[in-house]
């Protein structure tokens, strides 16, 4: 029940940007529910409402604008007894485009009389002229006024170079915003010069507390390489990205998919084949630019400044056109995590303690948020891993860990590299070589069909081996004895509730950024389930393309569920049994039969020939000559086993 309403108050339907619970708290400084629990003095009621014989259109891409049309209507909500004092700071908001009017909107529980705020045909073609008909591209509209707010806030009236190197260093600094704002804006509600002033207002990041840090300045200069690096391979991705934009959407089958992945391949390309001229930039700025000298600001400008030398309109077109000729797009969604750590394994705990090992170069990344290179690296997916399960950022030593597509920790927001298996080897291997770091373990991840979702099988203890010996890192200790390394040392257990093997788990994925109207919760098509594969030692030297198709056309025929959790060691004797001998197998594997590779081999081409309901939607000359290639790995697997035991 609606509660009664109080003196000078007024019901308001809103349908653009205070439907942001967030903008409608800032400019009112009231909050609203659709919960009736939680109304109290400062939160009121709302409940969704339609607004008939009205269209709702942005032709600036700014706001949104109601204007009269027999034939649309608007979804809203209405929200009960705005007091007049919040109505009169919403109307300094709305501005003098806009005129509030009382109007009658439909509600789950009947019609109700609100205001609105609406605007005529006739001022529209005022404001607007041909954009009242064709609205802008919101993206680039959004990126457009980003740079106009960025140059109002740095030295504003100054046009020098400097200037504007330093507006494009801000820009990086403030990279994860700009993400989030597209992001969250894109399909969904235009954002207010209020809000984005707002979010782009952030004080400028410092480093030079660390100046006075005995310990942090062993590693300064190599942070700030590491800096400087990531700038000039995002200002190369930038310039990539924005130039041949209609190049790159033609090589992405969809908007779920990562935008960047192209451009940041290219980007990686350019710098991989480059090294010496990006090491005489790194030289040039350690000879030039001791840091007690300058700030985090500054070899963000450094950087930004030495890419145009390293940009090339040739190169950028070779490897767009060596990039369409190589692709070979299916139709599941891909991912991939890398860990990179100097310490292998002992880069978290409880390894660190035990094995006492330093890293000299990046002392285990606990500055890697310091000097925001979380912010420079989004592109990337850059984050520091500790293994612990915890969010918090400051600090932080473990794996420095990278997924393209990932945007949002915290959120676990992401979206698919791509549906190219091909593509996504290329990443991983880009990325691996960009990092001057030691590779440590793959995760690759693979969304799942709506129809595999809880119907789930037990992978087969053969089939578990079968992979090991595909992907978890085979190699020589104690003289010529081999060992399936991923299985050692706990990489891939843990026992926080008794000892389960991290092989495989199944997670939940978001692609979208912003609410569900006002509810806490994103839409129900937003929410995806992947299966993502953990047991893969990461080497630079290894092809991966044939293990993604491998796994994905499993995925597509067996549908493999979790391997192994403790709840199901717990409840399965049997398995405990099967867990042991895969063990032992893994201290000393032995070669894997015909027979298996024979049925595993079958159940692989099964998955690929149906990826597309019942048919391949992959060349069958790329499903045979995925096949082969996971065949003669089998074979390289077993004459190396055969070979080590005579």
């Amino acid at each position: 029940m609606i509660p009664h309403m109080e003196s000078k108050s007024t019901n308001l339907f809103v349908y653009g940007s205070l439907r942001d619970s967030r903008i409608f708290k800032s400019v009112s400084g009231q909050s609203f529910t659709l919960n009736h629990l939680r109304i109290n003095p400062k939160t009121l009621f709302a409940e969704l409402a339609l607004l008939a014989r009205h269209r709702k259109m942005s032709p600036d891409n700014v706001y949104y604008y109601a204007v009269e049309d027999d034939s649309s209507r608007i979804e809203g909500f209405v929200i009960y007894h705005v007091p007049a004092k919040a109505m009169g700071e919403i109307d300094r908001y709305e501005g003098k485009r806009y005129k509030r009017q009382t109007v009658e909107v439909d509600t789950g529980k009947g019609t109700v009389k609100a205001e609105a705020y609406l605007v005529s045909r006739d001022d529209m073609r005022k404001y607007f002229g041909d954009r009242f008909h064709v609205n802008l591209i919101h993206e680039l509209w959004l990126r457009k006024r980003i740079d106009h707010f960025l140059k109002r806030m740095t030295r504003p009236g100054e046009h020098s170079l400097d200037a504007e190197l330093e507006r494009q260093a801000d820009r990086e600094l403030l990279g994860t915003t700009e993400r989030d704002l597209v992001i969250s804006h894109y399909h969904s509600d235009a954002v207010s010069d209020y809000f984005l002033e707002s979010e782009l207002k952030k004080p400028r990041p410092s480093i030079k507390h660390l100046y006075e840090d005995e310990h942090a300045r062993t590693f300064i200069d190599n942070y700030l390489d590491m800096v400087v690096r990531q700038v000039l391979l995002n200002q190369l991705e930038n310039r990539i990205y924005t130039w041949y934009r209609y190049d790159i959407d033609h090589m992405r089958s969809s908007e779920r998919f990562f935008t960047r992945s192209v451009s940041l391949l290219v980007a990686l390309q350019m710098m991989n084949s480059n090294p010496k001229a990006v090491e005489m930039i790194i030289k040039q700025r350690r000879e030039t630019m001791p840091y007690e000298n300058n700030d985090l600001i500054d070899y963000v400008k450094f950087a930004v400044r030495a890419a145009r030398s390293l940009f090339d309109d040739r190169v950028v077109r070779s490897h767009l056109g060596w990039i369409r000729s190589n692709l070979q797009p299916g139709i599941i969604p891909l991912g991939a995590e890398i860990e990179l750590s100097n310490l292998g394994v002992a880069a978290v705990e409880p390894h660190r303690s035990k094995q006492k090992l330093l890293d000299p170069v990046y002392d285990g990344f606990r500055y890697f948020n310091d000097f925001r290179l979380d912010v420079l690296s989004w592109k990337t997916g850059g984050y520091i891993d500790d293994h612990s399960g915890s969010t918090d950022l400051s600090g932080r030593q473990g794996f420095l860990e990278f997924a393209p597509g990932r945007l949002n920790i915290q959120g676990e927001l992401s979206r698919p590299a791509t549906a190219d298996p091909w593509l996504l080897n290329q990443l991983i291997r880009g990325i691996t070589l960009f990092y001057n770091i030691k590779p440590h373990s793959l995760h690759l991840s693979f969304q799942l069909k709506k129809q595999q979702i809880g119907k789930q099988q037990m992978l087969p203890l053969e089939f578990a081996k079968c992979l090991l010996a595909l992907g978890g890192g085979l190699r020589k200790r104690q003289g010529r004895r081999l060992w399936i390394s991923r299985m050692q040392q706990g990489e891939i257990t843990q026992k926080d509730r008794g000892e389960e093997l991290v092989f495989a788990r199944t997670s939940r994925r978001n692609w979208y950024m912003g609410d569900d109207e006002i509810a806490d919760k994103p839409p129900v098509q937003a929410m995806t389930h992947v299966q993502q594969y953990k047991f893969i030692r990461l080497d630079k030297r290894v092809n991966y393309e044939p293990l993604i198709l491998c796994l994905k056309g499993l995925q597509l025929s067996y549908n493999p569920g979790e391997y192994l959790t403790s709840d199901q060691l717990n409840a399965n004797s049997q398995l405990r049994n099967e867990y042991q001998r895969l063990k032992e197998w893994a201290i000393q594997p032995g070669e894997i039969s015909v027979q298996t590779i024979d049925d595993f081999l079958e159940v692989v081409r099964h998955g690929l020939m149906n990826e597309g309901h019942k048919r391949p939607v992959h060349k069958l000359y790329y499903i045979n000559w995925g096949m082969n290639a996971i065949k003669g790995r089998f074979k390289r697997f077993n004459q190396r086993i055969n070979d080590a035991n005579q």
